[in-house]
């Protein structure tokens, strides 16, 4: 049966249901109150198709966008089918967990309804009947509800025969050129805000504002907003020696609203010879759907609903599911080889200043068990080196660039303006005052990290023996390239003698707070943790265990790094945007470590050089090297910075061979000779 057809007889279906009385009392009312959602969404592919939707004023899309997500917005969440509260609160735990589940995963089909993918459309809906005729079979044969085990297997068997397509959509998405859904909206008409209610996303007054400031601003500045950020991208192949003419495609990810900069670099890209990807951040579980997003992405509707489902795929993992993941990816990738061949990597626009959220763990609530965190962790590392075989991590690189929105208050203007600056900072000044440091940090065997004024931190970071000081170095100075702005410099330590505890006071990782955060080290290792977030220090290692250490038994010590704009510490405290800063501002306003793979991760063998002509050795660590024995530990794919602000900080010192300690940072303040320059933005507005 074509798929036109299945689609109008799953929409014939739906408008039947609404007139049946098969069911009764709680489960009625899901069942009618789906259908008639998934009716709007049937209308609306109608409406897309025929060139309807786009002949709406603004007001209308308004009110079209917001009927499709105001079911899980967060003042309605409290009765959404969605939530698992109130799911279980209906249906029980056991039955609760699964129609959550359903109720979520329907959710995606707003999404494909807009991008006219009709097959993932039919799919959904016939899911859904699939299971309305299952309660109803199953009430009117055996006069009792469908058997949980029974639905589960229903959803067991709906991701496991749709992996392979799903898998090799996405690619085909992040690969291939010819997937421009997303594209033809970006270089299309910009001038009328309306475009923003196309890609089918949550769409509020930020995105349209952040729309309205930058077409605000005058064509020097955002050309130079996008001239930073692509030539960002360049100049990161051109210092980790990887050539960029052999590549031919760069994934573009943003959040709507900076269209009018992601249109001028995609005129830039061309010119470097890139051809543009853009692909939406996944929507489903089929598609591997997280808590966090990686692509392009509208308004975040609720972050509470998306903290509740970052689970669900364990409502059917298992080790048969992994393997038909694992040779989904290898079919994709055999497909597409030839694209991923050409892939460059991706460049990112990060936006912040929204509001912190506050999430609450529930127990009713999908959870990956604790076998099932040990596949997700071993099919995370297979599918890492399986990629790895295809776009090789060798010859990509990447680049990553923020801004705020106007969600960070009445000052956006203002603060938007001197992000622009710090993201345009004076690329040499900082390379030759890093360097200073990085040939310090040289001449030491360890460095020494002392907290002050309530912070704990008491590190030992050991670092890797210099054979050849005149032609090698442990640190790499990093200015805007791969990571805008500048500055940093960043080492692999050696874990074998690495050991202390780490503390911050307070800090945001993946947009997740942590108040108290301390890890203990031993041997390079995390081998304690705890925060201050929940009341029992149980509720508290589950939290960094779920999303610090993304449920590895430990972790290394990655990356430690010295950051050095002063500039960018300065205006997070003038406009008290501490908390709202991105990892990748942040981590520039103080030392900060890294827990996971090092910053090398897949490319350890490419040889990196700084400006200076020193090769950088520090590429590997004790568990990287296992790479070359094809050791599956030798990776934990995951990346997670953490900063001590420079008013927490103590002492940065380095330690020689003989003993002498040689001072980088005392009491928040550079004190090596030729970096004072550092300091003047602390000096004028006088902090510390």
């Amino acid at each position: 049966m074509m798929v036109e057809e299945r689609f109008l007889l799953a929409a014939e279906r739906l408008r039947e249901l609404q007139k049946e009385k098969a069911l009764s009392g709680e489960y009625d009312t899901y069942f009618k109150q789906t259908a008639d959602f998934l009716g709007d969404v049937c209308r609306l592919y109608e409406d897309v198709c025929d060139g309807k939707l786009r002949s709406l004023d603004m007001e209308e899309l308004g009110r079209v966008n917001r009927r499709l997500y105001e079911d899980i917005l967060p003042e309605n969440y409290g009765k959404s089918y969605s939530n698992p509260e109130f799911s279980s609160h209906c249906f029980g735990s056991e039955y609760g967990k699964l129609m959550c589940f359903l109720a979520s995963e329907l959710r995606s089909v707003i999404p494909f309804a807009f991008e006219g993918r009709l097959e993932e459309l039919v799919i959904r809906l016939e899911l859904f009947l699939e299971v309305y005729v299952s309660f109803c079979t199953s009430l009117k044969e055996d006069g009792e509800l469908l058997p949980a085990d029974n639905l589960q297997e229903i959803f067991y068997y709906y991701v496991s025969d749709y992996t392979r397509d799903a898998f090799e959509q996405k690619l085909y998405d992040l690969l291939d050129p010819a997937s421009d859904f997303a594209l033809r909206i970006v270089e299309g008409d910009l001038s009328n805000p309306a475009y923003l209610y196309y890609y089918g996303e949550y769409v509020t007054e930020n995105e349209i504002a952040a729309w309205r400031h930058l077409m605000s601003l005058d064509e020097e500045t955002l050309q130079k907003m996008a001239d930073t950020y692509t030539e960002g991208y360049r100049i990161g192949f051109e210092v980790g020696n990887k050539d960029i003419t052999k590549k031919k495609t760069v994934n573009i990810r943003y959040q709507l609203g900076f269209e009018p900069m992601v249109k001028l670099a995609v005129e830039n890209f061309r010119k470097m010879g890139l051809m543009p990807t853009i692909c939406r951040s996944a929507c489903s579980v089929l598609q591997g759907k997280g808590l966090h997003r990686t692509g392009y992405y509208g308004a975040i509707p609720n972050k509470q609903f998306d903290f509740d489902h970052k689970d669900d795929q364990a409502l059917v993992l298992d080790k048969k599911l992994v393997q038909v993941r694992m040779e989904a990816w290898k079919e994709g990738y055999e497909k597409y080889k030839e694209q991923a061949a050409y892939f460059g990597g991706p460049a990112v626009i990060e936006v912040f200043g929204e509001a912190p959220a506050d999430l609450k763990e529930k127990p009713e609530a999908i959870h990956l068990s604790e076998s099932q965190q040990k596949l997700s962790v071993s099919y995370q590392s297979a599918s890492g080196e399986l990629q790895n075989e295809y776009i090789r991590g060798e010859e990509r690189s990447f680049t990553i660039i923020a801004f705020p929105t106007p969600e960070i208050g009445p000052e956006f203007p203002e603060i938007f303006d001197e992000v622009i600056k710090i993201n345009t900072l004076d690329y040499k000044l900082y390379q030759r005052m890093q360097q200073i440091i990085a040939d310090t940090l040289d001449q030491g065997k360890y460095v020494l990290i002392k907290g002050m004024r309530g912070n704990r931190t008491d590190l030992k970071v050991m670092l890797h023996e210099l054979l050849e000081p005149q032609k090698q170095t442990n640190f790499e100075n990093c200015v805007a390239d791969v990571n805008i702005p500048v500055g940093e410099v960043f080492t692999s330590p050696q874990l074998t003698g690495t050991e202390g505890v780490l503390h911050v006071s307070r800090v945001f990782l993946n947009e997740l707070e942590y108040r108290d955060l301390s890890l203990t080290f031993q041997d390079g290792f995390v081998t304690d943790y705890d925060c201050s977030n929940f009341e029992s220090r149980e509720e508290n290692r589950k939290y960094i265990r779920d999303n610090v250490l993304f449920h590895h038994e430990r972790l290394p010590l990655g990356e430690f790094a010295i950051g050095t704009n002063t500039t960018a510490f300065v205006a997070a405290r003038k406009f008290g945007i501490e908390d709202k800063l991105p990892i990748l501002i942040a981590e520039k306003t103080g030392p900060h470590f890294a827990v996971g793979d090092t910053c090398y991760s897949h490319a350890e063998d490419v040889a990196v050089y700084n400006p200076d002509g020193k090769e950088i050795i520090a590429r590997d660590n004790e568990c990287s090297i296992k790479r070359k024995k094809k050791d599956p530990g030798a990776y934990f794919n995951c990346h997670t910075d953490i900063t001590i602000p420079y008013d927490e900080l103590g002492q940065v010192s380095v330690v020689t061979g003989d003993g002498q300690v040689v001072p980088i940072i005392l009491e928040g303040r550079f004190v090596l000779k030729g970096c004072e320059e550092l300091n003047l933005p602390l000096d004028k507005a006088d902090i510390l």
